[in-house]
C-alpha cells in the first residue's frame, strides 16, 4: 500500500468566536483513507498550509511506517519546532495511524497493548462558557443571572455527568467571559473583580450540585502563577477538582502549586516529552493536560508514558469534534495514567452529521470504540457541504 494523496478540510462550525474544525485525509492506492482531525481555532490557513506542504513528502511512500515518517517530519521541520508545525504534522500521523488500524483491522490502541480499559469516565467541559457566545445556536437560554449558571450546573448530574469544567463568567445583558483574553488587557492581573466574580460563580455551581460532584475551573493563559495563587487561595474553600491554568515557566507553576491546598493541572499547551519533561522535574503539576489533535497519538502516548514515571495521571484535552474524541478514547485505551477525560455536551448542531459514528455516553463514561482505526470517520460530503471560506 501506498500514499497517493493528501487533503485537507476545513469546517465551518458556527460557532462564536470563530473556531473552524480542521481534517486530514490521507488517500492510498489501496483505496483506504485514514483520517486525523488537528491543530486549533486561529490559524486555520497557516495550519492547512503546513499539511499540504508537508503532505507531498509522504506521497509514495508505505504508510504503515508512522513512527518513521513523524520522525522524518519532526527532523525536516527542526528549525520550526513546536506550535503549528507541531500540529501539522499531527494532522498526518493521526491519518496515517487510523490507516495503519485499518489496515490490520484493529483499534489503534490494539497496536499500543491496549487496552486498558473498556469504558472512560469524562467530564462536562465549558459548563455555562460556551452559552455566551452561542446559547441561541444550542437552543437554550441565555446566561442573564448567577441563577442560569446555576441551572447550568445542575444539568450535568442531571445528563449523568459526576464532573464538569466552566470558565469565569459574567452573565447579564449580554454575559461575557474571561477566555485567552477576550475579555479586554488586564495584564494577567487576578483584579478584585475577577476574583470576586469567580468566588461567586463556584460557589453558585457548588451549591446547585452538592459536595460530590467535581468542579474544575480553567483560566488558561488569563493569569501569571503569582496572580492565580490569589484566585486558588480564595476558592480552596470549594474542593475543586483542579485550577486549570497555562503556564510557559515550570518554576512559577510550581511555586503555584506548592503555595495552594487546590490541585493544579497544567500542560495543554505542551507539546512531545522535551517540553514537558521541565515540568515533570520540578514536580510542578498535580494533573498532567495533554492534547492528542496538537501533537500527535505518538508523542502523546510518550508524555502520559513519561508521566508514569513521575506517579502522575493525564487529563486528555478534547474540545472539538467527534474524531478527536475518539482519537483521545484510543489514547486513554492505550496508557495506565489517566484521571478523565474532557467531552463537550453543549455541541455545535452539525456535528454529529460530520462523522460516520458518535461516542457511547452513559453514566458519564464513553465506551472505549472497538472499530478499526480510530473507531470513525469523517464524513467528507458534510464537511464540504460546510466548508469554512474564511
Amino acid at each position: 500500500m501506498k500514499i497517493t494523496g493528501v487533503e485537507t478540510f476545513a469546517v465551518d462550525t458556527r460557532f462564536k468566536p470563530q473556531r473552524p474544525w480542521l481534517f486530514c485525509a490521507v488517500r492510498t492506492d489501496a483505496g483506504v483513507t485514514g483520517y486525523g482531525e488537528f491543530g486549533c481555532d486561529g490559524i486555520t490557513r497557516g495550519l492547512v498550509g503546513l499539511v499540504q506542504d508537508l503532505g507531498g513528502r509522504l506521497v509514495g511512500r508505505d504508510p504503515s511506517a508512522v513512527e518513521k515518517h513523524y520522525v522524518d517530519l519532526y527532523r525536516y521541520t527542526r528549525q520550526t519546532a513546536y506550535g503549528a508545525t507541531q500540529m501539522a504534522i499531527a494532522g498526518l500521523e493521526l491519518a496515517l495511524w487510523d490507516l495503519a488500524g485499518k489496515s490490520l483491522g484493529v483499534p489503534v490502541y490494539k497496536l499500543m497493548g491496549g487496552p486498558h480499559r473498556d469504558r472512560q469516565r469524562v467530564y462536562w467541559s465549558h459548563c455555562a462558557s460556551y452559552r455566551v457566545e452561542n446559547w441561541e445556536i444550542f437552543g437554550v437560554n441565555p446566561l442573564r443571572t448567577m441563577a442560569d449558571l446555576a441551572d447550568c450546573a445542575r444539568e450535568v448530574p442531571k445528563r449523568g455527568y459526576t464532573a464538569l469544567k466552566t470558565n469565569i463568567i459574567w452573565p447579564g445583558e449580554p454575559a461575557r467571559r474571561i477566555h485567552q483574553g477576550r475579555l479586554g488587557p488586564h495584564d494577567q492581573l487576578a483584579t478584585r473583580d475577577i476574583v470576586r466574580q469567580a468566588v461567586a460563580q463556584i460557589a453558585a455551581m457548588r451549591e446547585a450540585v452538592g459536595p460530590d460532584l467535581d468542579i474544575c475551573l480553567d483560566v488558561n493563559v488569563n493569569f501569571k502563577p503569582t496572580e492565580a495563587l490569589l484566585l486558588a487561595r480564595e476558592l480552596e474553600q470549594y474542593r475543586l477538582c483542579w485550577l486549570e491554568i497555562d503556564s510557559e515557566d515550570p518554576r512559577a507553576l510550581a511555586q503555584l502549586k506548592t503555595s495552594t491546598r487546590v490541585p493544579i493541572c497544567a500542560g495543554e499547551q505542551l507539546l512531545t516529552v522535551r517540553r514537558y519533561r521541565p515540568f515533570f522535574d520540578l514536580h510542578a503539576m498535580d494533573v498532567v493536560m495533554l492534547d492528542v489533535q496538537w501533537q500527535g497519538f505518538a508523542a502523546a502516548k510518550k508524555v502520559a508514558d513519561l508521566a508514569e514515571t513521575y506517579e502522575l495521571n493525564v487529563a486528555p484535552h478534547n474540545y472539538n469534534g467527534h474524531l478527536s474524541t475518539f482519537q483521545s478514547l484510543n489514547l486513554c485505551a492505550s496508557v495506565s495514567n489517566v484521571k478523565i477525560m474532557e467531552s463537550d455536551p453543549d455541541a455545535v448542531p452539525i456535528r454529529d452529521e460530520l462523522f460516520t459514528m458518535a461516542p457511547e455516553i452513559e453514566n458519564g463514561h464513553m465506551k472505549i470504540p472497538t472499530a478499526p482505526g480510530w473507531g470513525t470517520e469523517l464524513n467528507e460530503k458534510a464537511a464540504r457541504k460546510y466548508a469554512w471560506t474564511g
